[in-house]
C-alpha cells in the first residue's frame, strides 16, 4: 500500500513563540532568541524571518548581526518552548494516531496519513488544516513536506516547502529525480554533513544523479554498509516506516553528558566538573537500573583535543566508576579546557548487586539520594564539590537543554 508522510516543521521555533508571548509578528520584527549573559559571541538559537530576509543565518552569533539592525534580544526560555511543543503534540494528535506520529525533534515531526486521506479530499488539504489549526492555537507558522516515504517528505520539506508561497510540498520518486537530482550541494539532502559531501566530491560526485549512476563497488569501498542508504536515497527510496521506528530496539546503548564551558578551565579546575558530571551520570545509570562496562572521556580546547577509553568489569559503583575516569583524566595533557564529554556504553541490565571487600556498597545511598532529588528537586542534595567556585552542576540543574528555564 502506497503511504502519504507529513513532514511539519514550526517557523523558527524558539523565535515564534517569543513572539507569540508578545503579541509580535515575527514576520515582521527582529527578534533574536540568545543569552546576552553569554558575551557578545552567544550563539543565537533562533531568530525571527524578518531576520533571516536580510540574510542573516538562524544559528548566528550575537557579534555577527549587523550593527544596523537593532533586534529584540530574548534570553531562552526552554520551558515555554516544551509547552508550546506539547500544545503543538496534541493538535497532531486531534488528526493522527500517536502510533502514527514520530516527533523528530523539538519544532518538527513525521505524521503518516496514509489511513486518514479518506475523511479528507486529499493529503494537500489535511496540511492545510493542520498547518491553519496550529497557526489559530498558537500563533507560529509552519512549513510541511509531502512524500510517498520518510525521506521525501523530509526533503520536500527541506529543500522545496521552506521557500514555496504555500509553504507546502510533495515529492514521490519521479518528482524527486526531476526535481532535485541535479540539486546542489548535497548538504541540503537529509543525513549527508559536510564530511560525507566531501568524501563524495574527491569521487566526482556532486549531485543525486552522480550518486545514482555512480559504480556502486566503488561507493561501498569509500562508505561500507553507508553506502547502501545513499544509493536509495539517491533515487528516492526509503523502506523505514514510524512502525518500524517506534518497534526499533538498539542492541547496544549508551548514556553521555557534555559540557561547554563559559570560559576557559585549567587542568584543576577542569576536574572539578568532570567529578560533577560523573557523580550526575552515575545517579542516572542506578535509576535506570543499569551498569557499564565501557567510559570514554573528551576534553578540547580549541583544535586540541584528547579521547581516551578504558573497559572493566561492569558496574554502576560511583567509586570504581570515578577511579577509572580520574585514570583517563590523568593523561590528559591540556591546560586549557573549554569542553568536556563523558560516555558510558557496554550497558546492561543490573539485576544484581557484587560485593567485595576492596569498595564501599554505596547502592543504596544512591538510591537514596535519587529519591531526594526525585521528590524535592536536584538540587536537594549535592556533593560538597558543587559548592565549588568552579562547579557548574548547581546552575545546570535549574536548566533544560542546557539553558534557563
Amino acid at each position: 500500500m502506497k503511504r502519504i508522510y507529513l513532514c511539519i516543521d514550526l517557523k523558527t521555533f524558539y523565535a515564534s513563540a517569543e513572539c507569540a508571548e508578545r503579541n509580535l509578528n515575527p514576520f515582521k520584527t527582529n527578534l533574536v532568541v540568545a543569552d546576552i549573559n553569554r558575551g557578545k559571541n552567544a550563539l543565537c538559537l533562533a531568530i525571527t524571518p524578518k531576520m533571516k530576509s536580510f540574510g542573516i543565518k538562524n544559528r548566528c552569533r550575537l557579534s555577527e548581526i549587523p550593527s544596523n539592525i537593532k533586534p529584540i534580544i530574548v534570553k531562552p526560555r526552554m520551558r515555554l518552548y516544551l509547552e508550546y511543543a506539547k500544545k503543538i503534540y496534541n493538535i497532531y494528535l486531534k488528526y493522527v494516531a500517536e502510533e502514527d506520529i514520530h516527533v523528530y525533534s523539538v519544532d518538527e515531526a513525521f505524521l503518516d496519513v496514509t489511513s486518514y486521506l479518506r475523511l479528507y479530499k486529499d493529503e494537500v488539504i489535511l496540511a492545510k488544516i493542520i498547518m491553519q489549526d496550529i497557526y489559530n492555537e498558537t500563533k507560529i507558522a509552519s512549513s510541511t513536506g509531502i512524500g510517498t516515504n520518510l525521506y521525501l517528505a523530509k526533503v520536500a520539506l527541506d529543500i522545496l516547502a521552506k521557500h514555496s508561497k504555500t509553504n507546502i510540498a510533495y515529492l514521490n520518486e519521479e518528482t524527486y529525480k526531476k526535481l532535485l537530482w541535479n540539486h546542489t550541494p548535497l548538504t541540503d539532502f537529509w543525513q549527508i554533513g559536510e564530511g560525507i559531501s566531501k568524501r563524495l566530491e574527491k569521487l566526482g560526485l556532486k549531485d543525486m544523479s552522480d550518486i545514482a549512476h555512480a559504480n556502486p563497488d566503488i561507493l561501498y569501498k569509500e562508505f561500507g554498509k553507508v553506502s547502501e542508504l545513499l544509493i536509495s536515497h539517491a533515487y528516492g527510496k526509503e523502506s523505514c516506516t514510524i512502525k518500524d521506528i517506534k518497534n526499533y530496539h538498539p542492541q547496544s546503548t549508551s548514556l553521555s553528558s557534555n559540557q561547554t564551558l563559559f570560559k576557559t578551565y585549567n587542568y584543576l579546575k577542569a576536574q572539578t566538573i568532570l567529578i560533577e558530571m560523573v557523580d550526575n551520570l552515575v545517579l542516572e545509570l542506578n535509576e535506570k537500573k543499569l551498569k557499564t562496562g565501557k567510559i570514554g572521556l573528551y576534553v578540547s580546547y580549541q583544535n586540541e583535543r584528547f579521547k581516551a577509553s578504558v573497559s572493566f568489569v561492569p558496574t554502576c559503583n560511583y567509586q570504581i566508576i570515578l577511579k577509572h575516569f580520574l585514570y583517563l583524566y590523568g593523561k590528559n595533557k591540556l591546560n586549557k579546557i573549554r569542553k568536556i564529554g563523558i560516555c558510558f556504553s557496554k550497558l546492561q541490565a543490573n539485576n544484581s548487586v557484587q560485593l567485595n571487600l576492596f569498595t564501599t556498597d554505596d547502592y543504596k545511598l544512591i538510591n537514596s539520594v535519587i529519591a531526594i532529588k526525585d521528590k524535592f528537586g536536584k538540587n536537594s542534595i549535592l556533593r560538597g564539590i558543587s559548592y565549588l567556585e568552579e562547579a557548574t552542576g548547581k546552575d545546570r540543574n535549574q536548566m533544560i537543554g542546557g539553558h534557563h528555564v
